[in-house]
């Protein structure tokens, strides 16, 4: 089995590329970064360590890479060819790979009728979705009914923390033990793919839903708490109780709209959450702060960890939460001067000041209880 998989970063090699090659696919690695497509061409390899007391190491083989930017008709071929395709490059960079994808699935289609899923595994509500929208903006109305036939984009819901790290050998991947992979096999056609790992479900939404406001809620706010606190690495800013404290209550928070909106058992849910919490704390991950909360703009947005679960916890219950209030305010004092979208939002705050900002980056209406809370808990940070 083939399969092809864009994004040859550490998420790519030591978290689905290791999936795959345990399933049985040969995997072709289609990236931009001439060093990492050469050494995987080289060596055909490569070492997952996980991030445990014992540091177990297992070897990924069956593996090839192509550079996108080099040989783009190299990747339309091995698309052509492919029994899956997977992605995992980021949700900005989508929009970039869906020429050559839509190209590789025209190709696909001049010589085999055959189903072909694409799943997109990225922190992101409905990330496959988006790539085909995206695809489908390349296509005449003729080609989309015939990809309609063939072609699956179900939306997956992914969770495993793959730290950078710098490594003598530069394909090695360290990548904690726990991992989750869901998909949402109701609009795949033909049978679903082989991949060890994966839990196929009918509705994916309680799934994203539970891990975007639990884990990607939890470590952003872990993030954005700690930097303000002047600690670096977030396995170290666990040990601070104020920071531990405040991500524990801003969890509870989201646990209490999953519950109620899901009927998740409430005893289990609260197990996930320490557990998540577990997570972060894993004193064998070297994870720094910046790199937890980089590219806050997104973090911001209405649909994504903070201001969605707030926006439903004040329609649900009639209340501002809070510590996830605290958490929003926190992502708007981010200042990382190496980060462009925290220079972004810090000039907005201070040409416009902070009520332009909170409605540019959340979408929220000034004036309503939350748009207030955020604003006045901003405040009380100086």
């Amino acid at each position: 089995m083939q399969a092809v998989h864009f994004g040859a970063g550490n998420i790519g090699r030591g978290f689905i590329g290791s999936l795959l090659y345990q399933s049985g696919y040969e995997t072709c690695f289609i990236d931009v970064n001439s060093e990492i497509v050469d050494l995987i061409n080289e060596k055909q390899a490569y070492t997952v360590q996980l991030a445990n007391a014992t540091q177990d190491e297992s070897i990924v083989k069956n593996v090839r890479a192509i550079n996108s930017a080099v040989n783009p008709e190299q990747v339309i071929e091995a698309i052509s060819k492919a029994d899956l395709v997977t992605a995992a490059v980021g949700p900005n960079i989508l929009p970039h790979i869906a020429g050559l994808l839509a190209k590789g699935l025209q190709q696909r289609l001049t010589h085999t009728k055959t189903p072909l899923t694409i799943i997109a595994c990225e922190n992101m509500i409905g990330g496959s979705a988006f790539l085909k929208e995206k695809v489908y903006e390349q296509l005449s109305d003729e080609e989309k009914t015939s990809f309609d036939q063939f072609f699956s984009f179900p939306n997956a819901a992914v969770d495993r923390i793959v730290p950078n790290e710098v490594n003598d050998d530069k394909l090695l991947v360290k990548v904690e033990p726990f991992y989750e992979w869901v998909v949402e096999d109701a609009e795949i056609i033909g049978d679903n793919p082989p991949v060890k790992g994966i839990t196929f479900v009918e509705n994916l939404e309680p799934f994203i839903e539970r891990k975007l406001f639990t884990v990607n809620t939890g470590h952003a706010t872990v993030a954005y708490l700690s930097y303000q606190a002047n600690i670096g690495i977030i396995h170290e800013a666990l040990a601070d109780e104020a920071v531990k404290t405040t991500t524990k209550k801003v969890l509870q928070e989201t646990g209490r709209l999953l519950v109620e909106k899901y009927q998740f058992d409430e005893e289990k849910h609260n197990e996930y959450i320490q557990k998540i919490i577990g997570r972060f704390a894993n004193p064998f991950i070297t994870d720094e702060t910046t790199r937890v909360g980089r590219s806050p703009v997104r973090k911001l947005q209405s649909n994504d960890r903070f201001i969605s679960p707030a926006q439903q916890y004040c329609d649900l219950f009639n209340e501002v939460p809070r510590n996830l209030v605290s958490a929003i305010a926190a992502a708007f004092r981010y200042d990382y001067v190496e980060d462009p979208d925290a220079v972004e939002i810090q000039s907005a705050i201070r040409e416009e000041g902070i009520e332009f900002a909170i409605e540019k980056y959340t979408g929220l209406t000034t004036g309503t209880a939350l748009f207030t809370a955020i604003e006045d808990q901003y405040k009380k940070l100086d």
